[in-house]
């Protein structure tokens, strides 16, 4: 005699958990940082080195603070930059790594076996890359706060804080659905050498794209982390090269087109499960 009762029953393969999976969540997410974590020295502090570098040898090498662009020495138009600059790299560098290794390790059961939703799969991956981009961002700031001749201070914290989570979150989704595209490192690392790298560096990050040929100006709005290098340097110069709101919803319509896509991509289980 069966002393359960049919109703409480769930179809073999049915998840039993109702709502958001908090402890699931929070232990993906925690295991995401620690990972990046672990080697600090390489996923924090070595970008904000290289940051600096870049500063040191572009002003030196462009006039340095004799230089004036959009009104400030040249130093400081570059700051901003080279800023957001480092941390979409390193929120590409981190989402684009976490199933890659588990598919080539054979360790990617690890991340589909736990009860946890598409959607909390994405969350818990996507919220380590913020967060290291974020710590990142704080480094290279810091690093250049303490340099002499170089001016960082925000004036307008709502772009900084949107404009800098919008770029973060757009590589993290880039690099989720190459992590899931990828079978070997070096596809990964194609995407970074042949996408992601030189959308960075003609974003703007170095120029203002205002002094370029018709042209050039209109390949540059044509770039989405264009309007990334914009928006957040206009928190620290109060100046733009492209429309403050136009960039903004740009970036957030994109964002949700990503999302949605990494999410079809892992419900289908396409080049996971199949």
């Amino acid at each position: 005699m069966n002393d359960q009762p049919s109703s409480t029953r769930t179809a073999p393969g049915q998840a039993r958990l109702r709502g958001v999976n908090w402890g699931g969540l929070r232990t993906l997410y925690v295991k995401e940082v620690r990972r990046f974590f672990k080697v600090q020295t390489q996923t924090i502090w070595a970008p904000a080195v290289t940051t600096l570098l870049f500063l040191v040898i572009f002003s030196i090498a462009l006039g340095g603070a004799n230089r004036q662009v959009m009104g400030v020495p040249f130093p400081t138009f570059i700051a901003p930059g080279l800023i957001i600059m480092a941390m979409i790299q390193n929120a590409f560098a981190n989402s684009s790594f976490s199933l890659l290794v588990g598919k080539i390790q054979g360790t990617i059961v690890d991340y589909l076996m736990p009860p946890l939703s598409v959607g909390e799969l994405i969350a818990g991956l996507v919220g380590a890359s913020v967060t290291r981009a974020l710590l990142v961002g704080c480094a290279v700031w810091l690093a250049m706060a303490l340099w002499p001749g170089v001016e960082v201070t925000v004036i307008h914290p709502l772009s900084v804080i949107w404009f800098g989570l919008m770029g973060s979150l757009l590589l993290s989704f880039l690099g989720l659905i190459t992590s899931i595209w990828a079978e070997k490192f070096d596809h990964a690392a194609a995407v970074t050498n042949f996408v992601v790298a030189p959308l960075s560096l003609l974003s703007g990050t170095f120029y203002s794209v205002e002094a370029l040929s018709p042209l050039f100006r209109g390949i540059s709005h044509a770039n989405p982390f264009f309007y990334v290098i914009s928006g957040f340097r206009h928190g620290f110069l109060s100046e733009a090269d492209s429309p403050i709101l136009f960039g903004a919803m740009l970036l957030l319509v994109l964002n949700l087109g990503l999302f949605a896509l990494c999410y079809g991509l892992l419900k289908s289980g396409w080049k996971i499960k199949n």
